[in-house]
Order: structure tokens, then sequence, then C-alpha cells
């Protein structure tokens, strides 16, 4: 009843009629009819304009009988003109046409060439509904004559326009002669006849084309076109289909350049298209043009994908691609890939293969941009799975594809029209060796081993030539010196830091050290980028493991301090965001700290760390304890406040039970050896479970620890109980702490002649005499207590100095001035500051004191 009161009976039969049309239409007509629908949306104000005269409220405000308007005010408006979308469209491209040629009147360059991209614009329209206008064909012609017109006016007369107008004049010289080579054929029979070319264009008149008879042409265009594996053929827009020659690439892949960085651009779809020219490509120039579009697109992908890295699918298929490319440039040695080389724009013509030819591009940037998709990738992905392990196992690929490269620019660098290709391979030779300065030696052989297996048998590089180099110290040895003679800068510190950490990691101590302190990085790390501070880092904290494996305890709780005396070893190594309760962190500045962090098979241990870090800060806070317990007059020293801070706890608890992680190993050692009882320190240090990383090495640590607090144990008593003895035996001390007679001798010798114990060695009767200190007056007890307090407000000076001055120039005369740490004689690196005196923008500076001290001994 509601339809029959808002509508008639006719109009309700005609309703359900078309209703059950559309239900039995065949679905290659609902298609074409929702295709129709949605041009029809397309074309502009005009259409919308149009419908809500024929249909909507208009159609219940003007009824019509037999087709014919009843309304009498329609017949004073006079007859009204409905014209199509095409139409309209045409008369847009007439005006534009007709402020060019008021342009040209006036030779004004900079209209001429404002409206001609509009006309182009307008053009495109007009020709996914038909052809080419004549208009414009005529256009286009007369615009290019006028333009060589002006051209040899200007070259004979010599006069020079306005800036506004050459400007506009030269734009146009470069837009008429790119636009042109589009429509040849078509300005040619202008050119011919113009007579007869342009009343063509008038004969033939714009008739209705049926629907039924659009659909037949359009589902005959889609017949015309290649088919997929599917049965399928993609369709671009008015029903075009779109049709994959050889001849057609380079146009396809102009399109898909232009398109780059557009809104709402189906890169997933540009892909696919260029996965089909790449397999219609003939020629290589084709095939290069197209790999190095299709890979810059993948990684297109990842800017507007959810996630922010690359997906293993789309990363995979951007490897393959750089291979081929890679391939197809080495069989075809007469092209060559090469930043700032010419766009060669005659797509219908293609380049000469009897010369060397440049295509513009990088390759090292697409090696560059893979080797960083692969590490975002792996920075994202839990550690603890599968997944991350079946990642990693593409770094194989990757480094075939670096040493593939390498080689590829050597031998480009040979020819001479190129030149010497030295920065890409620097750039190379540095991605290389990251990728191996942190490994085993084992893995090293392994990827060297699978690579060269991988690369054509008729592949050599010069830098480092096949079979050459079988061991991995000569390797890096031999792209570092490379580095150092061709590179500078950012590289080149990176090159050396390399080979540090390597170096450290090989057990080389004293090579890196030395090596660490010719470079000069400690004086100007600050000025580097923040990735090359966290591997200075990194490579501070390797030198401090490898001293400590070495048996130098003393140089390795020097080079630690900095970093694990902070309390930051997670931000300052890249291992992990410290998240502070009041921190003022932006979520600009969150997001760059989390891109910086370090894949987890690129982490060095921090429990293995702190654990190195405690026990030898405990080996020498503990006697330095003693013997300012025991000497009031000795000026207090604290070589790890870190450690003194957590001793101090741990004595303050009232009730403590067994020790349960690594850091209550530690301290109850501490608590047993500063008592006396060394057996039981050395007990609770060979428990820790966190030498089991060390490998092979644990026992060889473990026996020289025991030694070592056997050692400070003898010192820790001689300090202690040395105010209560006259003379002490040697033989009753090597009883006690299980030493040798001549290492108790020597020992105690070291002692007295740094001034640490006021004895004398007997050698005939083998004892210690002891030298009694003169008791001080109370007087003499307050002179000492002020010139304490004296010296602590100078040392807080000195800190807040260093900190204003970045801490480059006065730590260093500091520890000149006041020799620290055990006159500096104790075997190496003395000092408090470890490799490092000061920070500067998260990085760990070292002005070179401790080390310093340990040349200057």
């Amino acid at each position: 009843m509601s339809s029959r009161f808002f509508t008639g009976g006719d109009s309700d039969s005609e309703s359900s009629s078309s209703e059950e049309e559309e239900l039995y239409q065949r679905p290659e007509e609902s298609a074409e009819s929702s295709s129709e629908e949605e041009e029809e949306d397309e074309e502009g104000s005009g259409d919308s304009d149009d419908d809500d005269l024929k249909g909507g409220a208009s159609r219940f405000l003007k009824p019509s009988v037999g087709g014919e308007e009843s309304d009498d005010s329609d017949e004073d408006e006079g007859e009204r003109v409905v014209k199509s979308a095409k139409h309209k469209r045409l008369d847009e491209v007439q005006q534009t046409v007709n402020k060019i040629e008021n342009a040209q009147k006036n030779q004004d360059w900079s209209i001429i060439s404002s409206e001609f991209d509009n006309l182009n614009r307008q053009v495109q329209k007009v020709i996914q509904q038909g052809g080419t206008p004549k208009t414009y064909i005529k256009t286009i012609a007369d615009l290019e004559e006028l333009v060589n017109e002006t051209n040899e006016k200007q070259k004979s007369s010599g006069k020079k326009m306005n800036a506004n107008n050459a400007r506009g004049f030269n734009a146009m010289k470069q837009k008429i002669k790119k636009n042109n080579k589009e429509y040849v054929s078509e300005v040619d029979k202008y050119r011919q006849d113009k007579d007869a070319f342009m009343e063509s264009e008038d004969e033939e008149e714009e008739q209705p084309v049926p629907k039924a008879a659009r659909r037949d042409r359009q589902l005959g265009a889609q017949l015309d076109a290649e088919l997929d594996d599917e049965g399928f053929a993609t369709v671009g827009r008015g029903g075009r289909a779109l049709v994959y020659t050889p001849e057609s690439i380079l146009k396809h892949l102009r399109t898909i350049i232009e398109s780059r960085g557009r809104k709402n651009t189906d890169r997933q779809e540009q892909i696919r298209i260029m996965e089909r020219l790449l397999e219609v490509a003939q020629t290589s120039y084709q095939k290069v043009r197209v790999l190095l579009t299709i890979v810059s697109t993948r990684f297109d992908v990842t800017a507007t994908s959810v996630q922010n890295y690359m997906s293993q699918e789309q990363w995979k298929g951007a490897q393959r691609e750089f291979a081929l490319l890679l391939e197809t440039l080495e069989r075809n040695p007469w092209l060559v890939v090469i930043e700032g080389a010419e766009e060669w724009e005659d797509d219908d013509k293609q380049p000469p293969t009897d010369k060397l030819f440049k295509v513009p591009g990088s390759v090292v940037s697409l090696l560059e941009r893979l080797d960083d998709e692969l590490t975002r990738s792996l920075q994202q992905t839990d550690p603890h799975t599968a997944e991350y392990i079946e990642r990693l196992s593409d770094e194989q690929a990757l480094y075939d594809d670096i040493v593939r490269t390498s080689i590829y620019y050597e031998t480009v660098g040979k020819k001479p029209e190129v030149g010497k290709q030295v920065d890409g391979i620097n750039r190379i030779a540095i991605r290389r060796l990251e990728h191996i300065y942190f490994k085993p030696v084992q893995v090293v052989k392994i990827l060297e081993e699978k690579t060269w297996a991988a690369l054509p048998s008729n592949l050599n590089s010069e830098l480092t030539p096949r079979g050459k180099y079988t061991e991995v110290e000569p390797l890096v040895q031999a792209l570092c010196t490379f580095l150092f003679e061709n590179s500078e800068g950012i590289i080149r510190a990176r090159a050396m830091l390399c080979q540090i950490y390597f170096l450290a990691l090989q057990d080389h101590f004293y090579r890196a050290r030395d090596l660490m302190l010719m470079s000069h990085l400690t004086e100007n790390i600050a000025s580097f980028d923040v990735s090359t501070q966290i591997l200075f880092n990194r490579t501070l904290v390797q030198t401090g493991l490898c001293a400590f494996r070495a048996g130098l305890c003393y140089d390795a709780q020097g080079v630690l301090q900095e970093i694990c005396g902070s309390g930051r070893q997670k931000e300052l190594l890249a291992q992990g965001v410290m998240m502070q309760r009041y921190s003022t962190v932006t979520p600009e500045q969150e997001r760059l700290e989390r891109q910086r962090q370090l894949p987890f098979h690129m982490h060095i241990n921090l429990e293995l760390l702190e654990c190195i870090y405690l026990t030898c800060s405990m080996l020498l806070e503990i006697p330095l304890l003693a013997q300012t317990g025991s000497s009031p007059e000795v000026r207090k020293r604290v070589i790890s406040k870190t450690f003194r801070r957590m001793l101090e706890y741990a004595e303050r608890q009232v009730f403590q039970g067994p020790p349960e992680n690594t850091r209550d190993h530690v301290m109850q050692a501490a608590k047993a050896l500063a008592s006396g009882d060394w057996k039981k320190c050395q007990e609770l240090i060979a428990k820790i479970a966190i030498w089991d990383l060390l490998g092979n090495d644990k026992d060889k640590i473990k026996a020289m620890l025991s030694e070592q607090i056997q050692e400070e144990g003898l010192r820790t008593y001689l300090f202690t109980y040395a105010p209560y003895y006259d003379t002490l035996s040697i033989s009753t001390l090597s009883g006690m702490f299980e030493l040798d007679d001549k290492k108790i001798a020597a020992v105690v010798s070291k002692m007295i002649s740094h001034e640490e114990l006021g004895a004398a060695l007997d050698q005939v009767n083998d004892a210690v005499v002891f030298r009694k200190g003169v008791e001080l007056s109370r007087l003499q007890s307050q002179i000492v207590s002020l010139s304490d307090k004296a010296m602590g407000i100078l040392e807080s000076n000195e800190k807040i100095l260093e900190t204003r001055t970045a801490g480059t120039t006065n730590a260093f005369q500091r520890d000149q001035g006041r020799g620290r740490g055990r006159g500096g004689a104790r075997g190496g690196m003395a000092g408090r500051g470890g490799l490092g005196g000061g920070r500067g923008r998260g990085a760990q500076g070292f002005t070179g004191g401790v080390l310093g001290g340990a040349i200057r001994t």
C-alpha cells in the first residue's frame, strides 16, 4: 500500500521488471553495466547535472507524457541543449587552445607553457572516451613549428627575452619535443594536408552509442588482448585492455616511474605489471631498465605497509631480481649502470650496442637498501623463534650479492669511459667488513667458501682474489688496508673500529690497544654519527673482555669502567631501550632509538659483561679498602663507585641467604676476600654459571681467577695486619696462601717499590720486616682530614669543568698531575677512567688517560 501511495502502478511494475532484469542479467553484462556506471560517475559535475534533470527529484517535479515536456515555462526559456561529457571536455580543450593561440600572438611563453600543461591533462580525459582530437594535433604541430622558428630568430638576432619569458620558452622546447614523439604519425598527416586533415573531423559527428554496442566494443577489446594463464587480461581505464609488447615496455616503465610518490598508487599492481614486462623483454637494455625499476618499487611497498620493515617474500623477490640484474650486466659489458648518466628518451628506438652505453641508476644503493631491510627485519623478529633463524639464513644470499657487486664495480672501473669507482667499492667493502668482523672465524670461513662456490668461475676479485685468503685474519686485514688507503671520514673510522673489534675477539689485546691509540678516535668520536659511536662502544667493551681473557684484570676494569659504571649498558651498546620513570623522550626520539638497535645475533652478553666488571672491581677494591682502613694518612680513592655502592648495600643486609644470581656471588666473594677467607672467595667465583659462555676458555679463566684471588688475598692480608707485625716469615705466608716463596717475595717487593707497604725484605732470614709508622698527633690528623676535604672539592670542580669542556683536555692533565692507580706500574692500563673519559651524544669518548698511562709506563 505504501508503494502505491508514493508511486503509480505503472512505475511499480516498471521497477519490478527492472529488478528481474538485473537478477537474470548475465555476469558479463552486469560487469559492463557497473563499469559504465563508474565511468559516468567519473565524468564530472556536468554529468551529475544531467542526471538530476533526468531522474531524482526532478522526475516528480516535471512529469512527461509521451516523452514531451508539458511545462509551459520551458517554452518561454527556449530549447534546452544537453551536451554529453565528451562534448563538454572538447569544449574545454577548445577554450585552452584559444588561450594558447592568443598567447602565441603576444609571444608570451610563460602562459603558453602553463596552458600547454592544462591542455595535456584535458586531452588525456578525452582520449579515454575516444580518439585524439584533431584540434590538439593541429595545436601541437603549430607549437613545434613556432618553437623552431623562435629558436632560429634568437640565434640569428641575438636578442634575449626577459627572464620569465625565457624560462617558459626553454620549458616549451623540452616539453614539445618529448610530447610530440607520441603523435608522430598524426602530426605528419596534418602537415601533409592540413585542410583535409581538419575537414575529416567535421565529417565525424558524434553519434550516441547504444549500451549494447558499447559493451560489444569493450568485450572485443578484451578478447583482442593477451590472456594470462587463467584466461584473464589486464584492462585499463576506459575499458581498454593493456597489451604488453617489447615495443611498449619503456612507455609502461615511464608511466610507472612518473606515478611514484603519488597517493592511491597500487604498487603491488605495478610490480605485477613489471614482472609481466620482464617476461616479454627481448633486449638486455629493456631487462636492465625493468629490473632497476622493479627493485626500487619493491622498496616503496615497505613505506606504505603496516609493518615498518620489508616482508620476507618481497625481500627475496628483490634479492632475486638484484642478482638477475648483476648477471645481465656481466653478460653485457657494453651496458653500465652509473649515477648521473643521461636518460635515454627515445622509447621507440633501442640504444646502440656497438659502444659503451650508460644507464642511469645506482647498483650499490640498491645493495645497501637490501642490507638495511634485512637488518630492520631481524630487529623486529623475535630472536627466540625459528623465524629469526630462517631470516638469518638469508644473509648468505646477501653476502653473495655483496661480493658480486664488488667484482662488478672493479670491472667497470677499468673502462676509461667510466673511470675508477672508488667510492662505490669503498661502500661495498665496508658493508662486507661489517658482516664478518663480529663473527667467529669458523662461521666466516663457511660464509666465504659458500660465496665463491655460488659465483661463476669466471668471476674474480682484485681486492680479495679467489682462493688467496683461506684464513679470516688476512681477509679482514686486506679489506681494512684498502679502506684506510682509499677512504676517509666515517667509512675509514668504521673500518678502523671493525679491525680493532676483530683483533680483540681473536685475543690480540696489545695490537688492538695500540691500534686504538694510534687512530686518535678517542679525541673526535663525538663528532661522528650515532651508529659509529655505538660501534665505538662495542669495540671498547670487546677490548676490555679481551684484556680480561688475557689475565689483565686491572686493564679490563679500567676499560670497562665508563660503559659498565654508567648503568646504561643497554642503551650505549644499542641492545635495548632504557625506559626511565620520568623520561622526557618524545615518540619520534624513541622510534629513532629503536631503529638503531642491533639484531640479536650481534649482541654482547650483558650478564657476562657485568660479571667480568664486578669481578675485576672486586680484585682491585678489596685490597684498596684494606690499605685505606689501616693507614689513615693514605688518601682515600675509589676505583669503582658502582662496586662500592653494591658492596655497601650488601653489608647493610641483616640476613643474607645463599647467592642466587651473579651479583650475589660476587658480593659474597668480596666479603669473604675482605675477611681473609680467599678459598671461599674462589669457590663462590667458580660457581658462577655465566662462565660457561666462555666456551673452551672456561677452565683457563677460572684458573687465572684463582691465582689472582690468591695474590689479592695476600695483599689484603698484608695491608690489614701490617700494623700488628714486626717481622713476618715468607714461608708462613706461603703456607697460608698456598703460593710459592718466589711468588710471595715478588708480590711483597712490588708493594714495597710502589710505596704501598712500609717494610723491607730480609732475604737472609727469608722474612718481611715492617717499619712502624710515626704516630700522628691530633693536629696532624686534622691536617690530613682537611687535605682530604680539599682534594674532594678539587675533584668536584674538575668534574664540572670536564663536563663543560667535553672531557677532552682536563682528564689527561688531571691523570698526569695526580698519578692515579698504584703508580701506573701494575701492568698496563692504569687509572680509573678506563678507555673513556667523557661521553658525547650517547657515545663513550676516551681521552687516552688509561691507555696513555700504559704506554708511558
